[in-house]
């Protein structure tokens, strides 16, 4: 039994490596570490690890034991024996069943549709900090916001109609613009503080409270700003020796995401208290009162701002791209119609599932405008969209774990133990994610809406799996009575 379920998996492996076969490999080990760096830096998350004032120090360093170093080990494993475009979704489906796959693949699929879908609101709130007070209505105003959705999500769909050949240049400058920013926010306050008695610590070692709302902080702050490390692999079929080059970039980025994570938080609360912290745009508001008003230098601010703009313009650009992949590769496991893997002649893309992904994301876009610019409306439309993401974790650091001995995906101990630590986190941070960081109306109500949607979303996607695998089903039957016909 144990070598025909091991047959089995090569075989799965075989059919989808046959399929990526036709896909050119645009990515290489450099390509991967900038592209890392780009979609594990998140902005925002800043914002709530500042929440956790001078404790975010010791919360960082529990967050990095606990998660980081786990995933990484992980992610590692998984992708160096199934290096398979798709990535986790196959992990998934190879690992327990077709439809814990596609659920997998359906709640990271809610989860960047969501991100994707906050872009106007991201860059016109940006805007409005490196523009100053006079352009502080591009950030609520409604036709700027749909017109900024239009534009933004037209030019995704043509980034990710060309390809990575295009892609992984936009992801590099996104990298690089994030990185100089980020080097600028940490030493602002060595500059700040010079020549001054005042008392700045770049790494404090607080004892953090015993609290609901600081564990809430720390499974936000964890899971939000240290997760990602395996988006990647989703694009293991279009990048050059996956299953070492992946592991490489994640070797190389890991210590630096960490450092840049502590300077960069360290530096906007010593600028902004955790109670006026704005968790849509941390590091544009510390930016702006640590030079506000001071002439030449508040260019360079404005230039700072817009440079981490680019952070959002090109990661959520990739993933875009990475959400077009996943219709794609369910489409070649018959799980979905195979409308969803016709590929460009020329750029060798999948055209049909990214122009879905463009209407989705349109529609999407325009629905997140209600609200729009409110903390709370922010706070869950961000707790959504995580919490989809956490329930792929769960099921990635289930695999070794849990998986059928006989799949041969069983590690050794240390590594079991690393991926159930990340287990306990993500699911720390799943049930957590009912409680809200940010001042809401309702406490009851926030925690009612994000429960209600998790549990809907996830039962539509039961149901679409359904249909999808009939429609798909009924393809491969009639696919032979019409070539019959035409002979």
């Amino acid at each position: 039994m144990g070598i025909s379920e091991n047959s089995r998996l090569l075989e799965a492996e075989a059919e989808i490596q046959s399929h990526s076969a036709t896909l050119p490999r645009e990515l290489g080990i450099t390509d991967l570490i900038f592209a890392q760096l780009l979609l594990v830096m998140v902005p925002e998350f800043f914002g709530t690890a500042v929440k956790a004032g001078p404790a975010h120090g010791v919360l960082w360093v529990m967050a990095i034991g606990l998660f980081f170093i786990p995933q990484a080990l992980v992610v590692s494993y998984l992708n160096r024996l199934m290096p398979l475009e798709g990535g986790v979704y196959e992990w998934a489906r190879l690992a327990f069943s077709d439809r814990i796959g596609f659920l997998v693949a359906w709640n990271f699929w809610l989860n960047t549709t969501i991100q994707v879908s906050q872009i106007a609101l991201l860059v016109t709130t940006y805007l409005s900090y490196a523009l100053g007070p006079k352009a502080e209505w591009i950030a609520t105003n409604t036709t700027a916001l749909f017109a900024a959705s239009v534009l933004l999500i037209a030019g995704m769909v043509m980034v990710a109609r060309l390809g990575l050949s295009v892609g992984k240049w936009v992801s590099n400058a996104g990298s690089l613009f994030t990185l100089l920013t980020l080097v600028v926010l940490a030493g602002i306050p060595l500059l700040h503080h010079a020549g001054t008695t005042a008392q700045y610590h770049a790494f404090p070692l607080v004892r953090p409270a015993a609290t609901l709302f600081a564990f809430s902080v720390f499974s936000k702050m964890t899971f939000g700003a240290l997760s990602g490390f395996e988006l990647l692999a989703i694009f293991a079929g279009e990048s050059r020796n996956p299953a070492r080059n992946l592991a490489r970039s994640i070797v190389f980025t890991a210590p630096l995401i960490a450092l840049l994570y502590i300077l960069g938080t360290s530096s906007i609360l010593n600028f902004v208290s955790p109670e006026a912290i704005d968790v849509i745009g941390p590091i544009p508001q510390a930016l702006s009162l640590a030079f506000g008003g001071a002439g030449f230098v508040h260019v360079l601010v404005t230039a700072a701002i817009l440079l981490l703009l680019t952070n959002y313009l090109c990661s959520y650009t990739l993933y875009f791209s990475l959400n077009t992949r996943l219709p794609m590769v369910a489409g070649w496991d018959h799980l979905l119609p195979r409308w969803f893997t016709v590929l460009h002649p020329k750029y060798r893309t999948p055209v049909n599932s990214t122009f879905f992904m463009g209407g989705v994301a349109l529609v999407a876009s325009t629905a997140v405008l209600i609200g729009a610019g409110t903390q709370e409306s922010f706070s869950l439309l961000q707790t959504w969209s995580w919490t989809f993401y956490g329930l792929v974790y769960v099921a990635m650091f289930a695999i070794p774990l849990f998986s059928a001995r006989e799949k041969g995906l069983r590690p050794r101990w240390w590594l079991q133990l690393a991926a159930l630590s990340g287990l306990v986190v993500t699911l720390m941070f799943v049930v957590l994610s009912i409680f809200p960081i940010v001042g809401v109306t309702s406490r009851l109500g926030y925690s009612l809406k994000v429960a209600v949607v998790i549990v809907v979303a996830n039962l539509a996607g039961w149901v679409v799996y359904g249909i999808g695998r009939r429609k798909a089903a009924e393809e491969v039957i009639q696919t032979p009575l019409r070539d019959v016909r035409q002979s």
